[in-house]
């Protein structure tokens, strides 16, 4: 069974078990993709709904973009697991002679490489739910308006738990072009995100009372 189709319970526990995967990078695409949920049910909750009418075309294009970042973020649960389990065989190749050694060494890179691009590409994915959190929070029914801070803090935490999982492995990259370009930008989007995800929950706690 994929790691999206298995019951959430059966996920929780193998992520607690001793084994490798699920691991953190799964963890920080399913926070990611709850992020992504609560924006949908907002929107959900607001489209259609009488004296919100002036919002209705705005939370339907919302509602498109938050649930292809879910599906999204889902997916990657499963990207993350083939990605270390990769890097986990590229470690226990043969190392004997200095074929095999330089085979090895070739292989770890690309599974590192590709241990780095699974969770850039959720941190992207998560920055972008935090983006559209902002609006979201703005236009959303006011009766589900925290559900919309739950959102973006989940997402802004999806974010950071991504970033981790990037900079665990880029030190390792023997490609320092490409390692230094991935860290600019995860730390662009660190900063960005920070002050918007804050921003978006003030303005959630503001439209509380």
């Amino acid at each position: 069974m994929s790691t999206l189709n298995q019951p959430l319970g059966q996920f929780l526990d193998e992520l607690a078990s001793a084994a490798p995967t699920p691991g953190g990078g799964g963890a920080a695409a399913l926070i990611g993709a709850t992020g992504a949920a609560l924006l949908s049910m907002v929107a959900n909750l607001t489209i259609g709904k009488k004296g919100l009418e002036e919002v209705d075309a705005e939370m339907r294009g919302i509602l498109v973009q938050s649930e292809q970042l879910r599906a999204r973020l889902s997916a990657m649960m499963a990207d993350d697991v083939a990605a270390f389990d990769s890097l986990m065989a590229s470690y226990k190749l043969p190392k004997e002679s200095d074929e095999q050694k330089a085979v090895r060494s070739a292989t770890i890179q690309q599974a590192l490489r590709a241990a780095t691009e699974a969770p850039m590409a959720c941190a992207r994915a998560a920055a972008e739910v935090v983006r559209l959190a902002r609006r979201t929070a703005e236009i959303g029914n006011k009766n589900v308006i925290s559900d919309a801070g739950v959102g973006v803090l989940a997402a802004q935490a999806a974010l950071r738990s991504a970033a981790l999982n990037v900079q665990i492995n880029a030190p390792s990259l023997k490609d320092r072009i490409f390692a230094d370009a991935v860290t600019s930008e995860l730390d662009a989007l660190l900063a960005e995100c920070a002050t918007s995800a804050e921003s978006t929950h003030s303005l959630v706690k503001s439209r509380l009372g």
